[in-house]
Protein backbone atom coordinates (compact mmCIF):
# COMPACT_ATOMS: atom_id res chain seq x y z
CA UNK A 1 0.00 0.00 0.00
CA UNK A 2 1.05 3.69 -0.92
CA UNK A 3 0.38 5.78 2.05
CA UNK A 4 -1.13 9.46 1.56
CA UNK A 5 -1.85 10.39 4.95
CA UNK A 6 1.35 8.97 6.98
CA UNK A 7 4.95 8.36 6.76
CA UNK A 8 6.62 5.14 7.22
CA UNK A 9 10.59 5.50 7.96
CA UNK A 10 12.87 2.85 9.19
CA UNK A 11 16.09 3.50 10.87
CA UNK A 12 18.15 1.54 12.57
CA UNK A 13 15.57 -0.79 14.04
CA UNK A 14 13.22 1.82 14.73
CA UNK A 15 9.86 2.72 12.78
CA UNK A 16 8.95 5.61 12.86
CA UNK A 17 5.05 6.28 11.86
CA UNK A 18 4.29 10.10 11.13
CA UNK A 19 0.59 11.25 10.65
CA UNK A 20 1.22 13.24 7.89
CA UNK A 21 -1.84 15.68 6.64
CA UNK A 22 -0.08 18.50 8.67
CA UNK A 23 -2.61 21.54 7.14
CA UNK A 24 -5.19 20.01 8.57
CA UNK A 25 -3.52 19.07 12.15
CA UNK A 26 -3.33 15.59 10.97
CA UNK A 27 -7.09 14.68 11.55
CA UNK A 28 -8.18 11.14 11.21
CA UNK A 29 -9.94 9.96 8.17
CA UNK A 30 -10.94 6.80 6.56
CA UNK A 31 -7.79 6.61 4.48
CA UNK A 32 -5.38 7.28 7.66
CA UNK A 33 -7.29 4.41 9.56
CA UNK A 34 -6.34 1.97 6.61
CA UNK A 35 -2.85 3.13 6.35
CA UNK A 36 -2.24 3.07 10.05
CA UNK A 37 -3.64 -0.59 9.89
CA UNK A 38 -1.45 -1.58 6.81
CA UNK A 39 1.62 0.14 8.97
CA UNK A 40 1.52 -1.93 12.09
CA UNK A 41 0.80 -5.11 10.01
CA UNK A 42 4.40 -4.47 7.93
CA UNK A 43 5.60 -3.82 11.30
CA UNK A 44 4.88 -7.28 13.10
CA UNK A 45 5.93 -9.08 9.64
CA UNK A 46 9.94 -6.82 9.60
CA UNK A 47 11.66 -8.49 12.44
CA UNK A 48 14.32 -5.29 11.43
CA UNK A 49 11.41 -3.38 13.29
CA UNK A 50 12.42 -3.57 16.73
CA UNK A 51 10.58 -0.73 18.25
CA UNK A 52 7.68 1.47 16.60
CA UNK A 53 7.16 5.28 17.27
CA UNK A 54 4.05 7.51 16.26
CA UNK A 55 4.40 11.00 16.10
CA UNK A 56 2.52 14.02 14.00
CA UNK A 57 3.81 16.16 11.23
CA UNK A 58 3.95 20.32 11.89
CA UNK A 59 2.35 21.50 15.05
CA UNK A 60 0.04 18.95 16.04
CA UNK A 61 -0.49 14.96 16.79
CA UNK A 62 -3.93 14.69 15.74
CA UNK A 63 -7.26 16.96 15.95
CA UNK A 64 -9.44 13.87 16.16
CA UNK A 65 -12.08 13.40 13.53
CA UNK A 66 -11.83 15.41 10.26
CA UNK A 67 -14.91 17.75 10.52
CA UNK A 68 -15.14 18.69 6.66
CA UNK A 69 -18.01 16.30 6.19
CA UNK A 70 -20.01 18.95 9.10
CA UNK A 71 -23.10 17.52 10.94
CA UNK A 72 -22.53 14.31 8.72
CA UNK A 73 -19.25 13.31 10.48
CA UNK A 74 -20.14 10.90 12.93
CA UNK A 75 -23.28 9.60 10.45
CA UNK A 76 -21.60 6.67 8.46
CA UNK A 77 -24.57 6.34 6.08
CA UNK A 78 -24.70 9.87 5.51
CA UNK A 79 -21.05 10.59 4.56
CA UNK A 80 -20.68 7.10 2.49
CA UNK A 81 -16.87 6.50 2.92
CA UNK A 82 -16.92 3.70 4.63
CA UNK A 83 -14.14 1.26 3.83
CA UNK A 84 -16.67 -1.86 3.52
CA UNK A 85 -19.43 0.35 1.61
CA UNK A 86 -22.15 -1.15 3.40
CA UNK A 87 -25.19 0.43 4.72
CA UNK A 88 -26.53 -1.10 8.05
CA UNK A 89 -28.78 -4.00 7.49
CA UNK A 90 -32.43 -4.41 9.58
CA UNK A 91 -32.85 -6.85 12.00
CA UNK A 92 -36.55 -8.61 11.73
CA UNK A 93 -38.10 -6.55 13.93
CA UNK A 94 -36.87 -3.62 12.18
CA UNK A 95 -34.53 -2.15 14.19
CA UNK A 96 -30.51 -1.40 12.75
CA UNK A 97 -28.33 -4.44 12.92
CA UNK A 98 -25.96 -2.68 15.53
CA UNK A 99 -23.53 -6.23 15.46
CA UNK A 100 -22.73 -5.66 11.62
CA UNK A 101 -19.64 -4.79 10.07
CA UNK A 102 -19.99 -1.51 8.70
CA UNK A 103 -21.19 -0.13 12.56
CA UNK A 104 -17.67 -0.52 13.68
CA UNK A 105 -16.01 2.39 14.87
CA UNK A 106 -12.84 3.41 12.63
CA UNK A 107 -10.74 4.47 15.67
CA UNK A 108 -11.13 1.10 17.42
CA UNK A 109 -10.24 -0.93 14.36
CA UNK A 110 -7.00 0.97 14.75
CA UNK A 111 -6.87 0.79 18.74
CA UNK A 112 -7.18 -3.34 18.48
CA UNK A 113 -4.64 -3.42 15.28
CA UNK A 114 -2.35 -1.84 17.97
CA UNK A 115 -3.41 -4.09 21.13
CA UNK A 116 -2.24 -7.00 18.80
CA UNK A 117 0.88 -5.55 17.84
CA UNK A 118 4.26 -7.61 18.22
CA UNK A 119 6.65 -4.74 18.58
CA UNK A 120 6.40 -1.78 22.12
CA UNK A 121 4.64 1.34 20.13
CA UNK A 122 5.92 4.55 21.62
CA UNK A 123 3.39 7.70 21.35
CA UNK A 124 5.35 10.81 21.18
CA UNK A 125 2.80 13.31 21.38
CA UNK A 126 4.31 16.93 19.81
CA UNK A 127 0.86 18.60 20.03
CA UNK A 128 -2.53 18.76 20.41
CA UNK A 129 -4.26 15.55 20.56
CA UNK A 130 -8.34 15.40 20.86
CA UNK A 131 -10.90 12.52 20.18
CA UNK A 132 -9.12 9.95 18.38
CA UNK A 133 -6.23 11.60 18.36
CA UNK A 134 -5.59 11.24 22.04
CA UNK A 135 -7.71 7.57 21.81
CA UNK A 136 -5.70 5.99 19.29
CA UNK A 137 -2.38 6.84 22.07
CA UNK A 138 -4.32 4.23 24.79
CA UNK A 139 -3.08 0.77 23.41
CA UNK A 140 0.19 2.23 22.32
CA UNK A 141 2.73 1.27 25.36
CA UNK A 142 4.53 4.46 26.30
CA UNK A 143 3.34 8.05 25.85
CA UNK A 144 6.05 10.98 25.55
CA UNK A 145 4.82 14.54 25.44
CA UNK A 146 6.31 17.73 24.38
CA UNK A 147 5.15 20.49 26.55
CA UNK A 148 3.58 21.70 23.85
CA UNK A 149 1.15 18.89 23.65
CA UNK A 150 -2.81 19.28 24.66
CA UNK A 151 -5.08 16.51 25.18
CA UNK A 152 -8.90 16.28 24.76
CA UNK A 153 -11.58 13.98 24.89
CA UNK A 154 -14.30 16.20 23.76
CA UNK A 155 -16.47 13.32 22.57
CA UNK A 156 -19.40 14.60 24.74
CA UNK A 157 -18.84 17.94 23.82
CA UNK A 158 -19.56 17.24 20.43
CA UNK A 159 -22.74 14.83 21.17
CA UNK A 160 -20.95 11.49 20.73
CA UNK A 161 -19.27 9.21 22.96
CA UNK A 162 -15.57 8.00 24.33
CA UNK A 163 -14.77 5.30 21.06
CA UNK A 164 -11.53 3.82 19.78
CA UNK A 165 -11.99 1.20 22.27
CA UNK A 166 -11.13 4.19 25.12
CA UNK A 167 -13.58 3.03 27.56
CA UNK A 168 -11.64 -0.44 28.12
CA UNK A 169 -8.11 1.49 27.98
CA UNK A 170 -8.77 4.78 29.64
CA UNK A 171 -10.08 3.70 33.07
CA UNK A 172 -7.00 0.92 33.15
CA UNK A 173 -4.28 3.83 32.32
CA UNK A 174 -5.69 6.54 35.32
CA UNK A 175 -8.17 5.33 36.63
CA UNK A 176 -11.78 5.38 36.87
CA UNK A 177 -12.45 8.55 38.72
CA UNK A 178 -10.06 10.23 36.07
CA UNK A 179 -11.38 8.68 33.40
CA UNK A 180 -14.34 9.67 33.87
CA UNK A 181 -13.59 13.77 34.59
CA UNK A 182 -11.86 14.13 31.77
CA UNK A 183 -14.77 12.32 29.44
CA UNK A 184 -17.16 14.13 31.16
CA UNK A 185 -16.20 17.56 30.97
CA UNK A 186 -14.22 17.26 27.66
CA UNK A 187 -12.01 20.30 28.53
CA UNK A 188 -8.78 20.38 26.21
CA UNK A 189 -5.93 20.02 29.66
CA UNK A 190 -1.73 20.29 29.10
CA UNK A 191 0.72 18.07 29.10
CA UNK A 192 1.92 18.54 32.55
CA UNK A 193 -2.08 17.76 33.63
CA UNK A 194 -1.91 14.46 31.29
CA UNK A 195 1.49 14.04 33.22
CA UNK A 196 -0.15 14.15 36.66
CA UNK A 197 -2.80 11.91 36.01
CA UNK A 198 -0.78 9.09 34.24
CA UNK A 199 -1.58 9.52 31.14
CA UNK A 200 1.74 10.66 29.72
CA UNK A 201 5.28 9.17 31.47
CA UNK A 202 6.95 12.45 30.41
CA UNK A 203 7.15 15.82 29.62
CA UNK A 204 10.02 17.10 27.15
CA UNK A 205 10.93 20.63 25.57
CA UNK A 206 9.60 20.12 22.11
CA UNK A 207 13.09 19.50 20.51
CA UNK A 208 14.16 16.86 22.75
CA UNK A 209 10.98 15.43 21.95
CA UNK A 210 11.60 12.76 19.54
CA UNK A 211 15.47 12.34 20.53
CA UNK A 212 13.82 10.57 23.67
CA UNK A 213 11.20 8.80 21.74
CA UNK A 214 14.19 7.71 20.12
CA UNK A 215 16.95 6.72 23.08
CA UNK A 216 13.89 4.62 24.68
CA UNK A 217 13.64 2.99 20.97
CA UNK A 218 16.89 2.63 21.19
CA UNK A 219 17.33 1.18 24.66
CA UNK A 220 15.03 -1.92 23.58
CA UNK A 221 16.03 -2.57 20.42
CA UNK A 222 20.02 -3.03 22.02
CA UNK A 223 19.50 -4.73 24.65
CA UNK A 224 15.82 -6.77 24.79
CA UNK A 225 15.45 -10.15 22.96
CA UNK A 226 12.52 -9.16 20.03
CA UNK A 227 10.36 -12.40 21.01
CA UNK A 228 10.37 -11.85 24.72
CA UNK A 229 9.52 -7.92 24.47
CA UNK A 230 6.83 -9.68 22.01
CA UNK A 231 5.68 -12.11 24.31
CA UNK A 232 5.83 -8.93 27.65
CA UNK A 233 3.91 -6.87 25.43
CA UNK A 234 1.15 -9.57 24.68
CA UNK A 235 1.04 -11.14 28.64
CA UNK A 236 1.17 -7.23 30.31
CA UNK A 237 -2.10 -5.96 28.26
CA UNK A 238 -4.29 -9.23 27.74
CA UNK A 239 -3.73 -9.93 31.49
CA UNK A 240 -5.24 -6.34 32.77
CA UNK A 241 -9.07 -8.15 31.81
CA UNK A 242 -7.76 -11.25 33.88
CA UNK A 243 -10.24 -12.59 36.71
CA UNK A 244 -7.47 -14.51 39.05
CA UNK A 245 -3.53 -14.16 38.88
CA UNK A 246 -3.83 -17.76 38.05
CA UNK A 247 -4.51 -16.91 34.74
CA UNK A 248 -1.51 -15.01 34.78
CA UNK A 249 0.66 -18.20 35.80
CA UNK A 250 -0.76 -20.31 33.26
CA UNK A 251 0.34 -17.96 30.95
CA UNK A 252 3.71 -17.31 32.77
CA UNK A 253 4.40 -20.48 33.10
CA UNK A 254 4.22 -21.45 29.51
CA UNK A 255 6.33 -18.64 28.42
CA UNK A 256 8.86 -19.34 30.68
CA UNK A 257 9.45 -23.33 30.00
CA UNK A 258 9.31 -22.38 26.49
CA UNK A 259 11.70 -19.09 26.21
CA UNK A 260 14.02 -20.71 28.97
CA UNK A 261 14.70 -23.82 26.18
CA UNK A 262 15.73 -21.04 23.32
CA UNK A 263 18.53 -19.81 22.10
CA UNK A 264 18.07 -16.38 23.13
CA UNK A 265 17.88 -17.55 26.63
CA UNK A 266 21.25 -19.79 26.75
CA UNK A 267 22.86 -16.03 24.98
CA UNK A 268 21.51 -13.71 27.42
CA UNK A 269 22.95 -15.74 30.41
CA UNK A 270 26.22 -16.20 28.38
CA UNK A 271 26.22 -12.63 27.32
CA UNK A 272 25.67 -11.51 31.30
CA UNK A 273 28.03 -13.92 32.30
CA UNK A 274 30.78 -12.73 29.89
CA UNK A 275 29.98 -8.81 30.29
CA UNK A 276 29.21 -8.61 26.80
CA UNK A 277 26.19 -7.36 24.85
CA UNK A 278 23.89 -10.00 24.32
CA UNK A 279 23.19 -10.77 19.86
CA UNK A 280 19.62 -12.48 20.37
CA UNK A 281 18.62 -14.39 16.94
CA UNK A 282 15.00 -15.47 17.52
CA UNK A 283 12.94 -13.64 15.78
CA UNK A 284 9.14 -12.83 15.92
CA UNK A 285 8.36 -13.58 12.39
CA UNK A 286 9.63 -17.45 13.10
CA UNK A 287 10.81 -18.17 16.63
CA UNK A 288 6.98 -17.18 18.46
CA UNK A 289 6.61 -20.29 20.67
CA UNK A 290 3.95 -22.84 20.37
CA UNK A 291 1.28 -21.67 22.99
CA UNK A 292 1.35 -18.59 21.28
CA UNK A 293 -1.46 -16.85 20.82
CA UNK A 294 -3.46 -18.45 23.89
CA UNK A 295 -6.30 -16.36 24.29
CA UNK A 296 -9.79 -17.04 22.41
CA UNK A 297 -10.82 -15.37 19.35
CA UNK A 298 -12.78 -12.98 19.71
CA UNK A 299 -15.96 -10.94 17.22
CA UNK A 300 -14.38 -8.93 14.81
CA UNK A 301 -10.59 -10.60 15.06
Amino acid sequence: MSYETILYDVEDGILTITLNRPEKLNAFTAAMMNELIDAFDRADADDAVRAVIVTGAGRAFCAGADLSAGGKTFDYEARGDRPDKQGVPLLPDGQPDLGHESVRDGGGRVSLRIFECLKPVIAAVNGPAVGVGVTMQLPMDIRLASENARFGFVFARRGITPEACSSWFLPRIVGVSKALEWTYTGRVFPAQEALAGGLVSAVHAPDALLPAARALAREIADNAAPVSVALTRQMIWRMTGADHPMEAHKVDSRAIWARGRAEDAKEGVTAFLEKRPAGFRNRVSTDMPAFFPWWTPRDYE
